[in-house]
């Protein structure tokens, strides 16, 4: 059985939305094979003190990747990803957030990402598995699509 999923933007996503107060407000490039976003975390994306919390930090690994497969032309939503974090991601610090493609078949988009610190160590990594779906309407394979 189908599932019906509007892919509608109306720029109030939570990362990229300019029209979310509330949201991180995220901007993009293309770098090669990767497509890239720069965020500073603040108090505010805290979880422990001086720390940012790992839900702020899988949602801009889930962004690169699932805008870099929109980007490229694919409707298709995010229907499992995997984040394992490395150290800790520090308020403050500017941290580098790079997705890619891996692989492709008729039904997914394998994609990973990491998030790097100011001096170039690893803070998290993820994978992903990119659902496609046609005419706006998701296949129904006991895996929700859940990201954008």
């Amino acid at each position: 059985m189908a599932r019906h999923i509007e892919l509608g933007d109306d720029d109030g996503c939570f990362a990229c939305g300019k029209g979310n107060s509330f949201g991180l407000q995220l901007e993009f490039e293309t770098e090669d094979d990767e497509y890239v976003t720069w965020f500073a975390p603040e108090k505010r994306h805290q979880g422990y003190v001086g720390i940012v919390h790992g839900g702020i930090v899988s949602t801009v690994l889930d962004e690169v990747m699932a805008r870099y497969v929109h980007v490229l032309g694919y409707d298709a939503v995010t229907g499992e990803i995997t984040v394992r974090f490395k150290r800790p991601a520090r308020v403050g610090s500017r941290i580098r957030f790079a997705g890619r493609i891996d692989d492709e078949n008729s039904r997914m988009i394998l994609t990973s990402a990491k998030a790097v610190d100011e001096d170039g160590l690893i803070v998290a990594q993820a994978t992903a598995k990119m659902i496609k779906v046609t005419g706006n309407e998701a296949k129904d394979n006991g895996e929700p699509g859940a990201g954008r």
